[in-house]
């Protein structure tokens, strides 16, 4: 990635897409984790890896290639993202020629130039998700940057996200088609909604949610009368 150049924000949705590893150390491991969790179909490639990447191996949750990387070993994967975590740099720079040659996207924390995407922190509660990415100018900001947000955004979040997703079906049964469905929205949510959330109190932030949009829908008809 060029140094000066602007991110593009992207969430990927990867279940069931091919990603593949290339080395067995500690940093492979954590990005093997990331991956699994996003529901990747994942390949390591290395001669050794991490106790925890055996384990994960061992029980089917990856697959590995217990070998040196070579040239071709790519094209039968048919990766979407390659990870080049290896300790050899020829291994590496081979890894990252083919992956680009077949148009897979690269990550390579030792090789800057040749990365073509990064990996931010991030906060997950269930489908919430929060990222906070330096480009890889301050590394420490960004946990640090992470460790609030964790503080500010606990797992209440991801409850009432699941409450909204009930919410939201109801609305899309309502007459009014997109634009009044979006109007609903608009007028019932509030900041006051995310202080509620915050401090744990989902009962009542939904009940204000579905006053507003009660009161909304009250307005909207007297406005026709």
């Amino acid at each position: 990635m060029e140094g000066d150049s602007v991110l593009y924000p992207l969430n990927l949705e990867l279940a069931g897409r091919s990603c593949v590893v290339v080395g067995g150390g500690q940093v492979a491991c954590r990005k093997v984790r990331g991956l699994l969790a996003a529901g990747a179909e994942v390949t390591v490639i290395a001669p050794v890896a991490t106790d925890d990447l055996q384990k994960m191996a061992a029980c089917g949750r990856l697959k590995w290639l217990k070998q040196d990387y070579q040239q071709g070993m790519l094209k039968a994967l048919r990766p979407l993202l390659v990870f080049v975590t290896a300790s050899s740099q020829e291994a590496n720079a081979s890894a990252i020629a083919e992956a680009k040659e077949l148009g897979a996207l690269v990550n390579a924390a030792a090789d800057p130039a040749q990365t073509d995407f990064s990996v931010p922190s991030k906060v997950q509660r269930g489908n919430f998700l929060l990222t906070v990415s330096t480009g890889g100018s301050s590394p420490a900001f960004s946990k640090l940057l992470r460790e609030r947000l964790e503080r500010e955004y606990p797992d209440s979040f991801g409850q009432f996200l699941e409450r909204l997703m009930v919410l939201r079906d109801e609305i899309k049964a309502m007459p009014g088609g997109s634009r009044e469905h979006e109007r609903l929205w608009r007028q019932s949510l509030n900041q006051g909604i995310i202080d509620l959330v915050r401090v744990g109190h989902l009962d009542q932030a939904e009940e204000e949610v579905r006053n507003g949009i009660t009161n909304a829908g009250i307005k909207s008809q007297d406005s026709t009368c």
